[in-house]
């Protein structure tokens, strides 16, 4: 049998390095993309609102039913709050950037 070797299918070692490179940045700004806290910050951003304004148009009976209190105002001005803690804290301590590309026959630089 013959050695196979790496180019044999017309890749070289290199390719296959940049290529591995190229899909972890990718993967790394996916997942600075979908962070949880975007998600969920963004949801109860959204939703703070609605409720917020159903709660500054809600009549007189509906805040009767709940003994006076509006309580979709306050639960929507709750909502929104908490979904600018959560995109606040995304802008102040982002997703730690991926490491720097190590070639296997180059040392860190330190």
């Amino acid at each position: 049998m013959s050695e196979q070797h790496p180019e044999r299918h017309g890749y070289s070692e290199e390719d296959v390095l940049r290529e591995v490179s190229e899909l972890q940045t990718k993967s790394a700004t996916a997942a600075r993309l979908f962070d949880i806290r975007r998600i969920i910050g963004g949801l109860f951003v959204l939703y703070g609102v609605i409720v917020t304004i159903t709660g500054l148009t809600d009549s007189d009976a509906t805040i009767d039913k709940a003994q006076g209190i509006n309580i979709n105002l306050w639960t929507g001005l709750g909502m929104l709050l908490l979904g600018l803690f959560f995109l606040a804290w995304l802008k102040l301590r982002p997703a730690a950037p991926p490491p720097p590309d190590v070639l296997p026959d180059e040392k860190p630089t330190e």
